[in-house]
């Protein structure tokens, strides 16, 4: 039998703070720090789960936890955020209740973390299948892009989130996921071109510098030096823990299975080094738009070959400002500041469209189906947004993000504490009422964005100055707003409240904001030169990022200010919120180092105030945590029994929901049954109907098919027998005819016999015979006498023949003809002298060794063979060789020796008797070398015609080349 674990089972500390005893703050801290040390980092105030950032990782998140909480009670095991995500998706799935998870902390509390955790476990116990797992890969895919593109590295966070993001996931009737919608709010732009000291810019920069590949740094001309950039601040370029090749591989990964096609990719990366390029062009007030170097002018040329816009467009655009109002056009010459300011509000601009198109692009590829969208689906949203911000410099950026959370804040008070509040007031309990702090900041006439657009918007000189005045002669009355003139000032000579900063006491604590900057980040002005420039660019994307610069849409109407945008689109965000169930995740750093097993009391205690948890607890250990109306209380548990009980609290809900999920369960079952049932019947009905088609039609084509077999086997039986009768009746006249020829030609014999036996007594015996042997000896006759008068000639090499006249004499001439010609060639040789005959004789042994073996052989036949070509000895000058020979010379004649060591060719008489063969000099006579044949073991002629012939001698194994 299975042992569940309870909350309270070896339970370090108080797991759940409604039943912490006694409760202070202090006890409220201790119990915190207690659950920290020991790895507990979630803890509960009711439902809502407080979440303590260990700066490490923790085996508390695999999958064996994953399906520990899954279907469980909420209070059944101990806290987890798993825990909460479970409640409030059965909650969806069961209730078919909007769900909506708010995530709110500090920057650097792990609100981000939170987010991805809640959607990795709500993606693991859904359903699954094909579309649904393809559906869940790319909501959690969206992730890695959107933080690479959103995230930076700050002071206080390595990967804090610079932009707000709201994701909406919808699921179908059975609670899987098809698809959602993504919401984003205000990218902190101004960090694209500046980044505060200690921090760096968005992760895609580094993450492209040092995970592409080389092929596409030069596709994207760009280099691996971090330093080569104005843009990336080198003094945390470098963060421990952040491997930025790695996570350039996991964003290509995630882009790919969101459904990024390969020049899509292509153009969002040549966009962020265009970025990247346009941080590098210097001006000087020579000339306003050229780089100071040829290396800040070869970024310039880059950058428009990746933007595919020509040079001189974007110079005009740096240097000249077109301002156009109603039918007149008046251009302005831009001084080197104002070039820096364009330049890099270019930047920032192209940066923030280039993700907005990302949101945007995510959001076609994750969006419901158009077939699925016409129905209702259960929504569950997922707010992930940047966290209170206190820095020692505070500015515009700082002023919008806490403005949000004041919102944040509010909307957990309306829907948790304000409830409450009116129950008590109701119900006669005393209460302290929460005052509200959103009038100072979004007041439509006296609030500070108000006022802030309003200074903006009206003519004359505005500047930051100029805005402050009017705070301080509006707001010097607030008691939340300070500044140097106010009233709530206690100390003009404060040096903590400089003369150009303002401070507002936030749900938080107080923030000091310096003005500076808060008019030009308002306006968020990009000039429409610079829009138009970029509209001419040949790029696929620019184009849509840019769409005012087309000048057939002029639109000459101010565009709304940032704050006025972001005002908006938080109010819309607010709304979307208060129609679905809450459910909080209130995110706690331990400590300002990002260091693991470090717990600052002051710090948490500073947070513990702000997020009101101990309002919280107390709200909950009223009893009031599970209040629901008593009519909807009853109808929810009639299923249960006739009775149910009107009054109960907490551990009675519990018990009254384990027995609704079981009714539930049963009744679930019985649907099935009937369903399965119902369905069974119907398709085997639907079975019965087709079989009884399928057999019909099968009926009727087996009858065809039978019908078409007897046809064709009656076709070939007639056939047979058609041809067998035709066959028969052909035999039939053929040994007719055949009849008819034997009775005439035994008609005509018999008539020749008789006709012979009648006159043969007229004919001599063998007269026939006589006849035939005088015809054959005539034709023989006239045979030889046209051969002796066509008699070819008596040259052996003469082919030609008279042509036989008759067929019957091939034999006979063929025979005649080898005869003349063995006879002619006999007559030849007669005439032949014994001199003539040895030379022949000599021809034909060189014949027989030489032909078709040496090219040089076919023009030696005709020369004759002297052998003595010098003739020794009738030559005087040789007269003293002749004599020193013994012997016969058979062959004497010039060759020149080639020399073995250096190739040069030496004159020399060649003689050759029938025991040797001698080599002497050519002018002297001498003999220079004298071999036996015996010592000549091969003699090598080259088949070319160049007379080289090689003599191999065998004792001294030398080779003569002559």
């Amino acid at each position: 039998m299975e042992v569940k674990t309870s909350l309270l089972d070896n339970m370090i500390g108080v797991g759940d703070m409604v039943l912490l005893e006694p409760l202070s703050e202090d006890s409220f801290l201790e119990n915190l720090k207690k659950r920290f040390d020991h790895n507990e980092i979630y803890t509960y105030i009711g439902s809502v789960v407080i979440s303590m950032n260990p700066y490490r990782s923790l085996p508390i998140f695999t999958p064996e936890k994953v399906e520990e909480y899954r279907n469980r009670n909420f209070y059944e095991l101990s806290p987890h955020i798993y825990a909460l995500a479970d409640e409030a998706y059965r909650s969806l799935r069961d209730q078919d209740k909007d769900q909506c998870i708010l995530i709110t902390g500090e920057s650097g509390a792990g609100k981000t973390e939170a987010s991805k955790l809640v959607m990795s476990y709500v993606a693991a116990v859904c359903g699954k299948g094909q579309e649904v797992n393809k559906v869940k890969e790319q909501l959690l895919q969206s992730n890695p892009v959107l933080e690479a593109f959103g995230n930076a590295k700050t002071v206080r966070n390595d990967n804090s989130s610079r932009f707000g993001k709201y994701m909406d996931i919808e699921f179908d009737f059975k609670g899987d996921p098809l698809g959602g919608v993504i919401s984003n709010y205000l990218l902190e732009k101004s960090r694209v071109v500046k980044q505060p000291r200690g921090e760096r810019n968005f992760h895609v920069f580094y993450q492209l510098l040092s995970g592409a590949s080389d092929d596409t740094l030069k596709k994207l001309k760009l280099h691996r030096d971090f330093s080569k950039y104005n843009y990336l601040s080198l003094d945390s370029a470098i963060v421990n823990g952040l491997d930025d090749a790695a996570n350039f591989r996991t964003v290509r990964n995630a882009m790919q299975i969101v459904g990024f096609m390969e020049d899509e990719v292509q153009s969002v990366l040549e966009l962020v080094a265009a970025v990247l390029k346009l941080g590098n062009i210097e001006f000087k007030p020579e000339s306003r738009c050229n780089g100071t170097d040829e290396s800040r002018i070869k970024d310039k040329n880059e950058m428009c070959e990746l933007l595919g816009i020509e040079q001189s467009v974007l110079e005009r655009a740096f240097s000249y400002r077109t301002v156009e109002a109603k039918m007149e056009k008046v251009s302005t010459t831009l001084n080197v500041a104002q070039a820096y300011y364009a330049r890099d509000a270019l930047a920032k601009n192209l940066y923030s469209r280039l993700f907005s198109w990302l949101v945007t692009r995510i959001n076609e590829s994750i969006k419901v189906s158009d077939a699925q969208a016409k129905t209702r689906h259960k929504v569950m949203g997922v707010l992930d947004i940047y966290g209170f911000e206190i820095f020692e410099d505070n500015s515009f950026e700082q002023f919008i993000i806490n403005y949000c959370n004041e919102k944040l804040q509010q909307i957990f008070i309306e829907l948790t504490l304000h409830e409450e509040q009116e129950e008590y007031i109701r119900e006669g309990i005393e209460w302290t009422n929460i005052d509200m702090n959103l009038h100072l900041l979004s007041n439509n006439q006296n609030g500070i964005l108000a006022m802030l657009d309003e200074e903006c918007l009206r003519p004359g000189t505005v500047t930051d100055e100029t805005f402050l005045d009017k705070l301080n002669t509006i707001c010097a009355e607030h008691q939340h707003f300070e500044s140097r003139l106010s009233k709530n000032s206690k100390f003009l000579n404060d040096h903590s409240l400089p003369h150009n900063c303002f401070r507002i006491q936030h749900y938080a604590g107080k923030v000091l904001y310096r003005v500076e900057g808060f008019v030009d980040k308002n306006n968020d002005l990009l000039y429409r030169d610079l829009s138009q420039a970029m509209y001419k660019a040949n790029h696929s994307l620019i184009k849509q990022l840019f769409p005012e610069g087309n000048p057939s849409k002029v639109n000459l109407k101010r565009p709304p200010t940032a704050g006025f945008q972001f005002k908006a689109s938080v109010g819309t965000l607010m709304k979307n919120l208060q129609t679905k169930n809450p459910n909080y995740i209130r995110c706690i750093k331990p400590n300002d180092k990002k260091a693991s097993h470090i717990f600052t009391e002051s710090l948490v205690r500073h947070q513990v105030r702000y997020l009101g948890l101990m309002e919280n607890v107390r709200v909950r250990r009223a009893g009031y945590a599970f209040r629901q109306a008593y009519e909807p209380c009853l109808e929810r548990y009639k299923m249960l029994c006739k009775r149910t009980w009107p009054h109960w609290r907490g551990p009675e809900r519990y018990w009254l929901e384990e027995r609704r999920r079981q009714c539930l369960h049963d009744l679930a079952s019985l649907i099935q049954k009937i369903y399965r049932g119902w369905k069974c019947r119907s398709h085997f009905l639907l079975l019965k109907k087709s079989q009884i088609v399928v057999a019909a039609w099968y009926r009727r084509y087996a009858q065809q098919k039978k019908y078409q077999r007897i046809k064709s086997a009656t076709t070939v039986v007639q056939s047979y027998t058609r041809g067998w009768q035709a066959r028969k009746l052909l035999r039939e006249l053929k040994y007719q005819k055949r009849c008819e020829e034997a009775v005439t030609t035994i008609a005509a014999y018999w008539h020749g016999t008789q006709v012979r036996r009648e006159y043969r007594k007229f004919f001599r015996a063998n007269a026939g015979k006589k006849i035939y042997d005088f015809t054959i000896q005539r034709i023989m006759q006239k045979y030889f006498l046209g051969l002796k008068s066509n008699m070819p000639s008596m040259s052996p090499i003469d082919k030609n023949w008279p042509a036989r006249p008759y067929l019957f004499l091939e034999g006979v001439h063929t025979e005649l003809r080898r005869i003349f010609h063995l006879w002619r060639c006999k007559k030849y040789r007669s005439r032949f002298t014994e001199e003539r005959k040895a030379v022949y004789e000599e021809k034909l042994e060189a014949s027989e060794i030489f032909k078709d073996k040496k090219a040089l052989y076919p023009s030696s036949v005709s020369q004759p063979f002297k052998g003595d070509y010098l003739e020794i000895s009738k030559n005087p000058k040789y007269q003293k060789l002749s004599s020193a020979m013994d012997e016969k010379v058979l062959l004497a004649d010039v060759v020149n020796k080639i020399n073995r060591a250096n190739g040069k060719g030496t004159a020399r008489l060649f003689l050759l008797t029938k025991k040797s063969v001698v080599l002497a000099d050519q002018k002297t006579g001498q003999v220079k070398a004298s071999v036996p044949l015996p010592d000549l073991t091969s003699v090598s002629v080259s088949t070319q015609s160049d007379g080289f012939f090689a003599l191999k001698l065998k004792e001294v194994r030398e080779t003569w080349l002559v």
